[in-house]
């Protein structure tokens, strides 16, 4: 009985040593609030004793006149890495500032020095929740500031959600606060005492970071004494959105039911055009297709998998998104992009429309928006990542406009613009053909409308939406075409290369490949391949299988009966 027992105990405590924060290098408990320090002991705590101790059961570090540091020195917590997580702690600090290092790296031959990034407090009344790179880009986002950062290693403010000055008065003078971070993907918010006051999302590739050390900070200067204590940390499980087989970004296309007849809302058919393509292009990314035929969602491990999820299909109320927005929700939240295309612009208001307003930044409104054929001219493109290679273009499409996007274009880069013509509005007003305020903007005030739209959100995660695409053939054009390609490419992460995506030699023989109906008998296919010359060698040919005579081809329908 008593080998039993000691054998019981043996095993418990292994178990415990094993799920003890700190006591392995592979711990990681994921989604469970962690206490790393004890109160009691510096313990997985690795710091220059000269200036870190325990007093009243906080981490303490302290300078005098007597005893000062030539530089920044850290506590480093040994007892794991930082990657996705969310950490809380109480801080109180008299003189002088310091800061929480996170996904932070030692700098080489100089010990318990620290650089990454820096959720910043002091005794001061300016720096408190900021963002600061230490030597690491500096200053990343002041108070009350979102930022994102590009590859040119500077940070950009795209929106201002506070007051830095009413934010200090949330924060207490040699007092506890509590400060909380929470790292997901790259996109980094700072609170303290639940208030937001920076939020960073890190697109240098080059320079960001996803994992590191955390450590605590004693400013050189002044003499300054600082104090942590209730330090909680909790792992946060990365969504698994990159093949553990092949290393790539997966895109999934999903291809909405059969509509509108041969050469028009062809979604299987563009959908298997595009995967092909980007599946040929040499880039790191896979991209599958899964047709909604039939109503057949696709898997939740499907969708958990990819890092963007395109959507080309029939919208409004039949959007395929209207009854699955709790999933695509989370998916969002993960930093998963998402693509709409065409009428998967088109969701009602309310519920959908507030969340592709979030998703994308915006979408098509009954009532509001129109969707009228007419020939759009993209002079010029706006200089963003979807747009790179793509040179000015011209086509006759049933393109959208006059999108509800978010209040002042918040965080919408628009990226394909023009003035649509009067006749576009020539037909009565209704649901989806006019209104008063589209002929005000439009007839009255000449407004530039935008048919493409890219979205960086704020939390990570990125969307783009386009309301070209209604006819099939328009992805013969080399332009348009790279364009999505670019915008599928940019939202599952990569960077799109200067010279844009490969977009392939497309033939009619690719064009008529995958359609949901049969190819009708009087198709006239010289007809399509003059189509393709002349987008070949002319910066505006004719259009869709017009002729100079302006004369259709009998299958190519001409009229939008969707929306």
């Amino acid at each position: 009985m008593r080998l039993r027992t000691e054998a019981a105990v043996s095993l418990m405590t292994f178990i415990i040593l094993i799920l003890s924060p700190g006591s392995h290098p592979l711990y990681s408990q994921q989604d469970t609030w962690v206490t790393i320090f004890d109160g009691k002991t510096l313990d997985n705590w690795d710091g220059d004793p000269t200036f870190w101790r325990v007093e009243d059961e906080t981490i303490t570090g302290q300078t005098t006149p007597e005893k000062v540091t030539p530089g920044n020195t850290f506590i480093i917590w040994r007892g794991g890495e930082t990657a996705d997580f969310e950490l809380k702690l109480d801080y109180k600090i008299i003189g002088g500032n310091s800061g929480i290092q996170y996904r932070s790296f030692e700098v080489p031959n100089s010990k318990w020095v620290i650089g990454g990034y820096q959720a910043d407090f002091e005794a001061g009344d300016t720096y408190s929740g900021i963002n600061y790179g230490e030597r690491f880009r500096g200053i990343l986002a002041l108070r009350g500031e979102k930022t994102v950062i590009g590859d040119d290693h500077k940070p950009k403010v795209v929106e201002k959600f506070g007051d830095t000055k009413e934010i200090q008065t949330k924060i207490k003078k040699e007092d506890w606060n509590s400060y909380q971070i929470t790292a997901k993907g790259f996109t980094f918010e700072h609170r303290i005492n639940d208030v937001l006051t920076s939020v960073v999302t890190d697109e240098d590739t080059e320079q960001r970071r996803d994992k590191g050390v955390l450590a605590l900070q004693i400013h050189a200067g002044p003499a300054m004494k600082v104090q942590f204590r209730n330090i909680r940390i909790k792992h946060l499980k990365p969504a698994p959105k990159v093949s553990s087989t092949s290393g790539k970004k997966k895109a999934l296309l999903l291809a909405g039911i059969p509509s509108h007849g041969f050469g028009a809302h062809d979604h299987l058919a563009g959908c298997t055009l595009l995967a092909r393509l980007l599946n040929d292009s040499g880039l790191p990314i896979e991209a599958e297709v899964h047709s909604l035929k039939n109503l057949d969602w696709p898997l939740t491990e499907t969708l958990a998998a990819a890092n963007t999820v395109v959507i080309y299909s029939d919208g409004g109320s039949g959007h395929p998104f209207n009854t699955h927005l709790d999933e695509m929700a989370r998916l969002s939240q993960q930093g998963t992009g998402i693509v709409c295309l065409h009428y998967g612009v088109e969701v009602p208001q309310g519920p959908s429309g507030d969340a592709f307003l979030e998703w994308t930044g915006g979408y098509f409104e009954k009532n509001w928006s129109v969707n009228p054929h007419w020939v759009a001219d993209y002079k010029t493109l706006t200089e963003h990542p979807t747009t790179r290679g793509v040179k000015p273009f011209k086509t006759d499409d049933e393109w959208y406009y006059h999108m509800r996007f978010r209040e002042n274009m918040d965080g919408v880069t628009p990226i394909l613009t023009d003035l649509p013509p009067a006749q576009s509005l020539s037909r009565a007003d209704g649901p989806h053909s006019g209104n008063p305020a589209v002929r005000k903007a439009v007839l009255e005030k000449k407004e530039p409308q935008h048919m493409a739209w890219a979205r960086q959100r704020p939390r990570g995660g990125r969307g783009f939406g386009c309301s070209g695409g209604h006819l099939h053939w328009n992805w013969g054009n080399n332009e348009f075409r790279k364009l999505i390609l670019n915008a599928i490419v940019w939202t599952s992460g990569l960077d799109v290369p200067l010279e844009g995506t490969p977009s392939g030699t497309v033939t009619v023989e690719d064009l008529l490949q995958n359609h949901d109906e049969p190819i009708p008998t009087d198709f006239n296919q010289a007809r399509i391949q003059a189509l393709l010359n002349e987008w070949n060698r002319s910066p505006w040919p004719a259009i869709n299988g017009r002729s100079a005579a302006g004369d259709w081809p009998v299958w190519l329908p001409v009229a939008c009966l969707c929306s």
